[in-house]
């Protein structure tokens, strides 16, 4: 539990000090996408248009539409964990997350 707590505060020192530099707030919606295709294409629409692979994922396009965008930052700082088993837990590193944001947001 201690281990776990010390990694949700080291995790979000480091998502304060990513968004708080400008070139790492603005992200880069191109290696974005390439994020998306390659960690989540297997299972999610990651593009403008199609469906998902795996018809129970939601297209990725549609996600900031159902919450801020933004709120997925510190979960995958942390390891995001899905509710079902079939998606792996996604780790990024806080570039990465600027990145995979910046995309989420150009959809």
């Amino acid at each position: 539990m201690a281990r776990r707590s010390m990694r949700t505060i080291v995790a979000g020192a480091l998502l304060f000090v990513a968004f708080t530099d400008s070139s790492l707030a603005a992200g880069d919606p191109a290696r974005g996408r390439q994020l998306a295709t390659a960690l989540c294409g297997r299972c999610h629409a990651t593009g403008p248009a199609g469906a998902s692979p795996l018809p129970a994922a939601p297209p990725f396009r549609t996600l900031k539409e159902r919450y801020p965008i933004e709120s997925l930052a510190e979960g995958l700082a942390e390891g995001l964990v899905a509710g079902h088993p079939a998606m792996p837990e996604v780790q990024l590193e806080p570039a990465a997350i600027a990145d995979f944001l910046a995309y989420l947001g150009s959809l």
